[in-house]
């Protein structure tokens, strides 16, 4: 028995409203994620840093959340700043202009950490946990997101280093002694 052409008209309409419904829900579902995934990685960005796009989607992709990252950020930068076994007040202030000038806002939580860190050193636990963290990431990234991760994270600590001038403020020298701290830094990557 054939149905009126009516209830054929009529049914398929429905179906393609329905189809057209569902396919705007998923849509609209894409377009907040995607917008979700731009914020974080916008966050990412302004509290480490890092500014390869691709490093901070795989973050994202990984829900490595900004406070984390801070960390991933700032321990380089801590352990240059602290290869000496001091911080003076000139190595500070350069250490905290440069941050300012070139990763963290002043007003920023990562910003206030750095200080608090140039203040008092952290325990070598932070190090540790740094370094068994980094090792761990770099085993889930490519050849070619860990050395821009690499390049990211060392380089912002050499800029330190080299902000706050080496052996007594001569130049911009990097010390021996940050030479070391940031060639064991870069050996975590391997």
């Amino acid at each position: 028995m054939n149905k009126p052409k009516f209830f054929q008209t009529n049914y398929s309409r429905k179906l393609e409203d329905l189809f057209f419904l569902r396919q705007d829900a998923i849509l609209t579902e894409e377009y907040h994620r995607m917008e979700a995934m731009k914020e974080t990685k916008e966050a990412l960005a302004r509290v480490s840093g890092i500014t390869n796009d691709e490093i901070l989607e795989t973050f994202v992709q990984m829900n490595i959340r900004p406070e984390v990252l801070v960390s991933l950020a700032l321990i380089p930068l801590i352990e240059v700043a602290w290869a000496d076994g001091n911080v003076d007040e000139r190595e500070k202030t350069a250490i905290l202009d440069a941050a300012a000038k070139s990763f963290f806002a002043k007003d920023s939580i990562d910003f206030t950490l750095l200080r608090q860190w140039l203040e008092h050193r952290p325990s070598r636990e932070l190090l540790d946990a740094w370094t068994h963290y980094i090792q761990g990431l770099c085993e889930t990234l490519t050849a070619e997101q860990k050395k821009n991760l690499k390049h990211e994270l060392i380089g912002h600590a050499r800029q330190i280093a080299q902000a706050a001038g080496g052996f007594l403020g001569f130049g911009s020298k990097i010390s021996d002694a940050e030479h070391r701290v940031l060639d064991r830094l870069e050996s975590m990557f391997d």
